[in-house]
């Protein structure tokens, strides 16, 4: 078969549903007798529950049940635990409804069943809780302070864990006898997720053999059964149906085990009907994990020949009220461990404080760590690049690791297993014209235009692994992945994946790999996702994995197939299974065309096995576990231009470029789109987004129209292109690209708006830069007739 899938930049097949209103999601599923579920959420962030009456709720016709935590609780419901610890780390108890106290704006107190989605949240409104407020916190550093309020009576003084990784001392002797150090405060502002579909479950409860099914907006359903079979409800795992069908977007924010599908899973068997529940837009800002939010001192210090000798990072990192699935990993071997980014520091400590707060929970958001590592190295690198008054771009290529460096051992645990970064920094670099932008650039100054210039280098590591090694951190998951290829008896092939795609182009790209595999039609592949009743285990998508992870199985699973079609051709074609070649679509022995059988041939004899090898078993499929030896490492140069408007404030993106290395890229249009995505949502971070809120504990910015998202006039077109280093450990080189936008454009926007206010003598502002944060930076600092480059 001539014609070649992979880098071919096919059409999404999963688009046409999408597009044409006919995905099927969770909320547009319809169950016989089914009922709804709405919650009774806390308005204060912090507030002793003194008493519930739910008596007029309950008299509302309709309305079917009134459930409480207490009663769940004595029903032997647990709570819901973290999937990542680290020593010392407190984990107090996490229930789908609170019963003692409400810890964050947004806690479930009660949950209303009715027979119609309008009269249960009617019905919510009357339950009348007797609450007792109390004082809050909600800055992580001030939740540190003698005398905060404590968000759990068992962990007094809030700090949830401490973390630290990198040789102090060796960091501090080099500070000791740097030649030049510069340090910055800075805040990794918090954000929230937005997915296009807000969170819904709906769960039946089956009497008959006292099983339930689960449909939900997950990421990943095996892990979501784990949970609640294992941990939370204590019923036997496979009793427990978790199907996550279309999902509307996730970004992190759906890996996560949430109290709303403990209570429709409880609820369904308390009244034996089928009970969903879909979250409003305000209460996707005040339950979905919210992302980032750390307050960081970061430290560089130099030698005289301008190479990086130290990084120093102390970071308070906000959990929120309770932790979450991953959260503990998120500041930590998410964060810590990517410091070095793409150069050769020797010498790098970090140290994390993760206190709690009466906000609500922090967990990965698309990047997880590395955008906040990514972010602080680059604004240190621009910044000490300026205080040896060198260009940054000069400074980054100074200290890069050298493409024969490879594999490289960094500080911080990690070893990079390949890479050529100044190819792609150069690359990037002639795209975007360098030399002639710093000219125009000190053209408009003299005009009175202030044109920024950021640039910036990342690595990200992807595809946790391999399952021992993050099971020795701190993981209570394995990060390995599972597949299953079941050939058909007319040669159409089934594909069963652990993974889960939720935006990311799985249905067609992993086809595209596969029908290069067998040598067919891409039409003839389908991809099934999503089901723990259908699918072998797996851990899910997240992390940039199912790429990297969850293909490679299904590579090699496929392969097992070749194998044993292999053989089948042989017995047809009495010849030895070493002389059978695959090529052309064919099973054919080698230097003998005509002596051939199609993959149609083999397929339907695999299962008629009239004619058949004797020690062989009929049929035609395969199953693989693959666990990976080592991460991934993307890496890339993305450079953003900006103009900062004196007048208004107002930062306008001129120009966005971006060369990503991910490997070989399987299809460039979804790779590009993923690429686009991340991007948009970064530059969110940089110049609009952040979740605010007061001292009390109240969110001051949860609705669109004080937290507002990238819109297509904030955006350029984006000019896009890749270098390819190949991972040399799995089988197709691949790495990841889900989170590469991200991670790199919010650094690149943020050095670009600093580069752009230099005159003006700011080194540094905290994100988001709205204009009048970037308006009264420029005029409470030196008047604009004294600025000067």
């Amino acid at each position: 078969m001539a014609d070649k899938f992979f880098g071919k930049a096919m059409k999404r097949v999963e688009d046409p549903r999408f597009i044409t209103g006919t995905g099927n999601y969770t909320d547009d599923m319809v169950l016989p007798g089914m009922v709804h579920a709405a919650m009774v959420r806390s308005p204060y962030a912090h507030a002793r529950i003194k008493g519930i009456d739910a008596s007029r709720a309950r008299a509302l016709p309709g309305v079917l049940a009134v459930i409480t935590g207490q009663e769940m609780k004595d029903a032997g419901i647990n709570g819901i635990p973290t999937g990542w610890l680290h020593p010392g780390i407190k984990t107090p108890p996490h229930y789908a409804i609170t019963f003692d106290k409400a810890r964050h704006v947004g806690d479930i107190v009660a949950a209303v069943i009715a027979e119609t989605r309008q009269i249960a949240e009617d019905a919510a409104q009357l339950v009348e809780v007797d609450y007792e407020p109390l004082p809050a916190v909600s800055l992580g550093s001030d939740a540190l302070k003698p005398g905060a309020p404590a968000v759990h009576d068992d962990v007094p003084d809030n700090v949830c864990f401490t973390w630290s990784i990198g040789d102090k001392a060796a960091v501090d002797a080099a500070f000791a006898s740097a030649y030049k150090t510069v340090k910055l405060n800075l805040r990794n502002n918090r954000l929230v997720p937005n997915a296009m579909e807000p969170r819904a479950s709906l769960a039946q409860y089956h009497k008959a053999g006292d099983e339930y099914t689960l449909w939900t907006t997950s990421q990943n359903p095996h892990i979501h059964r784990l949970l609640i079979a294992a941990f939370i409800m204590g019923i036997p795992e496979h009793k427990l149906r978790v199907i996550a069908p279309d999902v509307g977007g996730g970004f992190g924010s759906k890996i996560y085990q949430y109290p709303e599908e403990i209570i429709v899973l409880y609820a369904a068997k308390k009244l034996n009907r089928p009970v969903k529940w879909t979250a409003r837009r305000s209460e996707s800002f005040v339950t979905d994990s919210h992302g980032r939010d750390h307050e960081t001192v970061a430290e560089m210090a130099v030698d005289q020949n301008g190479k990086i000798t130290a990084v120093r990072v102390d970071t308070i990192a906000n959990m929120g009220a309770y932790l979450t699935t991953f959260a503990p990993a998120v500041p930590t071997y998410l964060y810590g461990c990517l410091l070095a980014g793409t150069y050769t520091t020797p010498h790098i400590y970090c140290h994390v404080t993760a206190p709690f707060t009466h906000t609500t929970p922090v967990d990965a958001y698309r990047g997880a760590g590395r955008p906040e590592a990514t972010y602080l190295l680059e604004r240190l690198v621009d910044v000490m690049a300026h205080e040896l008054g060198m260009d940054p771009v000069e400074f980054r290529r100074k200290n890069l690791i050298p493409p024969e460096a490879f594999p490289y051992q960094t500080p911080v645990a990690l070893q990079y297993d390949s890479g050529n970064y100044e190819a792609n920094l150069n690359k990037a670099l002639e795209m975007v014209g360098y030399q002639a932008l710093r000219q125009q650039q000190a053209e408009w100054r003299k005009q009175g235009r202030y044109m920024g210039i950021g640039v910036i280098t990342f690595i990200e590591a992807c595809g946790l692994a391999p399952s021992a090694l993050v099971g020795s951190l701190g993981a209570q998951a394995g990060q390995w992945e599972s597949a299953l290829v079941r050939v058909m008896p007319t040669g159409k092939v089934e594909v069963f994946t652990g993974t889960h795609s939720h935006g990311q182009g799985h249905e067609t790209a992993f086809a595209q790999v596969v029908a290069d595999e067998l040598q067919i039609p891409v039409e003839d592949v389908v991809l099934v996702h999503g089901d723990t009743g259908r699918m072998p285990y797996g851990w899910g998508s997240y992390g940039s994995r199912s790429a990297p992870t969850g293909l490679s199985a299904i590579v090699l699973a496929t392969r097992k197939i070749i194998d044993k079609a292999k053989k089948i051709a042989a017995h047809l074609l009495e010849a030895s299974p070493d002389d059978i070649v695959h090529e052309d679509g064919k099973f054919m022995v080698k230097g003998v065309p005509d002596k051939a059988k199609t993959f149609f041939d083999i397929a339907l004899m695999a299962h008629l096995a009239h004619n058949y090898p004797a020690d062989l078993e009929p049929g035609l499929e395969a199953t693989h576990f693959y666990d990976p030896k080592n991460f991934v490492f993307p890496f890339g140069t993305h450079i953003a231009v900006v103009e900062v408007d004196p007048d208004t404030g107002k930062v306008k993106l001129l120009r966005y470029l971006s060369v990503d290395d991910c490997g070989p890229v399987i299809n460039p249009l979804i790779a590009d789109g993923q690429v686009h995505g991340g991007i948009a949502q970064g530059l969110g971070q940089a110049l609009l987004e952040e979740a605010v809120y007061d001292k009390e504990g109240q969110i001051l910015s949860g609705n669109f129209l004080e937290y507002t998202l990238p819109r297509a006039d904030d955006m350029v077109q984006i000019e896009h292109d890749h270098t390819v280093t190949p991972c040399p450990h799995n089988p197709l080189g691949i790495k990841g690209i889900g989170e590469a936008g991200t991670i790199a454009s919010t650094a690149a926007v943020a050095n670009a708006v600093m580069d752009a206010l230099r005159p003006f003598g700011i080194v540094h502002l905290d994100m988001p830069y709205t204009p009048e944060k970037v308006w009264r930076a420029i005029h409470g600092s030196k008047p604009l007739a004294q600025a000067a480059d």
